[in-house]
């Protein structure tokens, strides 16, 4: 004997069937969610990818020399559309710490005496080193870099109508990619998939967690009597299977393949404590509205995928205007690709990346706060709800006596 709805037989009936089920509202908004990517990936993701050069990228400059000859290459490297000098040092400095928090894509180094190399006719080499976590982004800077020696050596040679005749000496290149010379799509490509994958399943398995409460009746009672940390609690098992993961991933990466892991593990898990349960608390309150889980999942592409796409993995940042580069942090993804190039492949340590560490923060904060002020409306409504059902029993009581 069976129960409920009979299910529909034949073709036309289950078409009909299964259109009056997508447009329900029982399942997931199919028919916004593809018209929104649609116009998602057509006209935003469109304005917002819309160079394919390096613009302004940031180059920092070790300038041991400090004469009039090595002054005016950094000029002429500031002139150019494709770098911009952010730094200029004249003492001796580890180049991999320039990179730090994505403050340069290249640095220059500029040896002692090499002015007076240039002009005695002995061979000049200037060091380059290229930030390889995404090779990419560095990929219009050397070209430019070498665009100047060469325009560099043709005017000391006469061919670009120069009257100095007292530079003898030949300018050349000494590159040295950093923290992924083999450029290894280990510490690119897929590290890049681990932590997004990774995320958008743990979104997947928590965003409809206040529609489930709600539909089994658990909320109401979370609201009237708990606090918010009872579902921050709720996600904590989540957060700690998201973390092993983690681990486990790049530890395999490490065994079988190239990954570099040049950082400390505790600092790592120390920053991902912080960002894993962030992205519990964001995946809460996008959920909260949703009627039922199914439609709570679909709404993981509102805050997910953005950091990937933006947050270094998956192309050049140094392509993306600045504005672009602003918008991309309120994604959480992007927060967690910074973290992971500095701690993880460039060595960095937690005081070497605070100023990114101290606005992550106050970006916990405030997703905190959200969810604290999401709470306590939802209780208050609650609470009006009664008030009015209870005035409204009461009147009926008043009319039946």
């Amino acid at each position: 004997m069976h129960s409920g709805k009979e299910p529909a037989r034949g073709f036309l009936p289950a078409l009909k069937a299964e259109t009056g089920f997508l447009f329900s509202g029982q399942g997931m908004p199919y028919e916004k969610v593809c018209m929104m990517v649609a116009m998602v990936v057509s006209l935003v993701l469109g304005i917002m990818l819309s160079d394919n050069i390096a613009k302004d990228a940031p180059v920092a400059i070790i300038d041991l020399d400090n004469s009039a000859y090595t002054r005016e290459l950094t000029k002429a490297i500031d002139a150019s559309e494709f770098m911009q000098v952010t730094a200029v040092l004249h003492t001796p400095a580890d180049p991999a710490t320039l990179f730090y928090e994505d403050k340069a894509t290249a640095v220059v180094y500029f040896p002692r005496d090499l002015e007076k190399s240039r002009y005695t006719g002995e061979a000049a080499n200037v060091g380059i080193y290229y930030d390889s976590t995404n090779t990419a982004n560095s990929t219009d800077v050397r070209v430019a870099l070498n665009q100047l020696v060469a325009l560099d050596n043709a005017a000391a040679a006469g061919d670009t109508g120069s009257t100095n005749d007292s530079i003898n000496g030949s300018l050349g290149l000494a590159e040295r990619d950093l923290f992924n010379p083999s450029g290894s799509n280990y510490n690119i490509e897929t590290l890049g998939f681990l932590f997004f994958f990774g995320t958008m399943f743990f979104v997947f398995a928590t965003i409809g967690m206040v529609p489930r409460l709600r539909l089994t009746h658990e909320l109401e009672g979370t609201l009237m009597e708990g606090t918010p940390w009872e579902l921050v609690a709720r996600i904590l098992p989540y957060s700690f299977l998201l973390l092993v993961s983690f681990v486990v991933g790049m530890a395999v990466m490490r065994v079988t393949g190239d990954l570099v892991f040049s950082g400390s593990l505790w600092k790592f898990l120390l920053v991902q404590l912080l960002f894993i349960p962030t992205v519990g608390v964001m995946s809460l309150l996008f959920g909260w509205t949703a009627p039922n889980p199914g439609i709570a999942s679909s709404r993981m592409i509102l805050f997910i995928p953005g950091g990937f796409i933006f947050g270094g993995p998956t192309g050049p940042t140094s392509y993306l205007p600045d504005w672009v580069l602003a918008v991309s942090h309120l994604f959480p993804l992007t927060w967690e690709y910074h973290f992971v190039r500095d701690l993880v492949s460039r060595g960095a340590g937690l005081s070497d990346v605070a100023q990114v560490l101290g606005a992550f923060l106050l970006y916990m904060a405030v997703v905190g706060l959200a969810l604290v002020w999401r709470f306590y409306q939802a209780r208050r409504s609650l609470l009006m709800r009664a008030v009015q059902e209870e005035k409204h029993e009461n009147y009926r009581k008043a009319v039946e006596a």
